[in-house]
């Protein structure tokens, strides 16, 4: 089977049509969705009323399930995650800052599947970033000081007790399960420039965030850099922004792209699952 996959004249990501991910898809087809996966960073795919039967079995063509540290899964699914937002909650818009997934784990997911089940009249759409592209036009002065650098990627910005969704968040009572603890405060270094592992191609990886220093570096020196990288890594020119329908599924790479939530959409429900693609 032949898919058809249009561009999305952006920075990255494109339309994957000609395929039916309701019914079991054949490994030519998956080969076919992982190609253009690993070229266009970002795949759409409109109009798949899944169940979320279907939507872990389309995550699992591509890799392991991977680990979602901080998330409780929905009832009756061990690897489906709710990204939700009741149409009365008032709370700070969740992930509305540029990340990857999960980047201060030891072994970091390779990407995201996540199915829009209810999407607001207006606003939440997600923005990419492509780090290749974010890399291959850095100037050279900023490149040189990124080369061999290790970041030290942490969530406890985000999921210790007192980070941003931590102790002082409760009173919010958001609709997500999101589960914090002192694992939040452990802290892995990562290479900011790598090498892609199937397309062998450079860029950055992860931004500032999760990252929260530099090997060898001064805390007011990784500081600095590191606001200085997350405004290069996001410039306009590497980003591809998503507007959501319901029924449409988005896989990313997450060792290629950073992203990021937006609101727009006070007094609406959204709601979209999420499945997470381990490494391997």
């Amino acid at each position: 089977m032949n898919v058809d996959v249009q561009e999305s004249g952006q920075a990255c990501g494109a339309v994957v049509t000609a395929v039916d991910l309701t019914r079991p898809v054949d490994a030519d087809t998956v080969a076919e969705i992982r190609s253009a996966w690993l070229r266009h960073k970002v795949l759409v795919f409109v109009n798949q009323p899944m169940s979320d039967d279907d939507l872990e079995r389309n995550a699992s063509y591509f890799g392991p399930f991977g680990t979602d540290p901080f998330f409780e899964p929905i009832d009756g699914f061990e690897h489906v995650c709710a990204i939700h937002r009741k149409a009365d909650e008032t709370a700070p818009i969740f992930a509305e800052s540029w990340h990857s997934d999960w980047s201060f784990l030891a072994h970091p997911p390779s990407g995201t599947c996540l199915f829009a089940k209810i999407v607001p009249p207006t606003g939440g759409d997600t923005l990419f970033a492509d780090q290749h592209k974010a890399l291959a036009a850095m100037p050279s002065e900023l490149r040189e000081r990124c080369e061999g650098l290790l970041a030290i990627h942490s969530a406890r910005g985000a999921y210790s007790k007192q980070g941003l969704y931590g102790e002082a968040d409760k009173g919010n009572k958001r609709a997500m399960r999101i589960v914090v603890g002192d694992e939040a405060l452990a802290a892995r270094s990562h290479p900011f420039i790598r090498v892609h592992p199937e397309t062998g191609e450079p860029g950055l990886f992860g931004c500032a965030g999760y990252i929260i220093g530099f090997e060898g570096m001064a805390q007011g020196q990784a500081n600095d850099l590191a606001r200085e990288l997350l405004m290069w890594q996001t410039r306009d020119e590497f980003v591809y922004r998503h507007s959501w329908e319901p029924n449409m599924l988005v896989m990313w790479d997450n060792r290629s792209i950073l992203h990021m939530a937006t609101g727009g959409y006070d007094g609406h429900e959204r709601l979209l699952h999420r499945v997470t693609i381990g490494s391997y």
